[in-house]
């Protein structure tokens, strides 16, 4: 049986550096914590979400989602919130489309034609996130920063699919200099798109930084972290 507790601790560490980087950005609140299950055993994402109370979760693949939604009573499914934050293929979607709070990583129109198909088939509305690959990484997903205005805009003529903001994963840094103008850029990159282009009024999500960057993430304008590693040492 593994011994969670160190959870605990770890989430409050991550809490606590939350807290004072929203203080230190002006903000009255914190941003929205996804804790990232990709690494956790059954018995800490029990943990995790039973005895520290969390609500969101971040899953990498489909078949973990499903496998921990099992693990839940239906009243614990209703009261948290799963995120799905990996890259998704076409051909999981289907068994995607209403478990989700949230996609986060919507990079294609094959991808997103796919999650209308499906979600019209469910007769509900897919909320999503539009990744943004501002570093052009051939290794990651995501819609280059040229493309992003158009993309958006293109997903309009899907009825069942409604965005409600972007999400970037970001290079690995050495400095901290350099995950601020990587995310500076981004967030001014998608407000531009979201208010000038799309003219919404509402506030987007803006899901940008990880274990290594939530901090510096928050102080530039993230609504919503993904964090696991700070979590489970992993």
């Amino acid at each position: 049986m593994t011994d969670c507790a160190y959870i605990d601790s770890s989430l409050n560490e991550v809490v606590h550096r939350m807290i004072n980087a929203s203080r230190d950005a002006g903000l009255t609140c914190a941003p929205t914590l996804v804790a990232a299950v990709k690494y956790a055993s059954d018995e800490e994402f029990l943990h995790l979400v039973r005895e520290c109370g969390v609500a969101d979760v971040g899953e990498n693949r489909v078949q973990q989602l499903i496998a921990h939604k099992a693990l839940l009573s239906p009243e614990e499914r209703d009261r948290i919130r799963f995120h799905f934050i990996g890259r998704l293929q076409t051909n999981k979607v289907k068994y995607l489309i209403g478990q989700t709070e949230l996609i986060h990583s919507l990079d294609s129109e094959r991808l997103a034609e796919e999650i209308e198909k499906q979600s019209a088939m469910h007769e509900t509305v897919t909320r999503v996130l539009v990744e943004i690959n501002g570093a052009d990484e051939k290794s990651k997903g995501g819609i280059a920063p040229s493309d992003a205005a158009e993309f958006c805009l293109s997903l309009a003529r899907f009825p069942h699919i409604e965005q409600v903001g972007f999400m970037t994963m970001g290079p690995k840094f050495e400095k901290k200099a350099d995950y601020e103008n990587y995310f500076l850029e981004t967030y001014q990159l998608v407000l531009d798109i979201w208010r000038e282009k799309l003219h919404n009024i509402k506030e987007p999500v803006i899901s940008m930084g990880m274990s290594d960057s939530y901090e510096t993430a928050i102080k530039c304008g993230a609504n919503c972290v993904r964090v696991g590693r700070a979590l489970f040492g992993r």
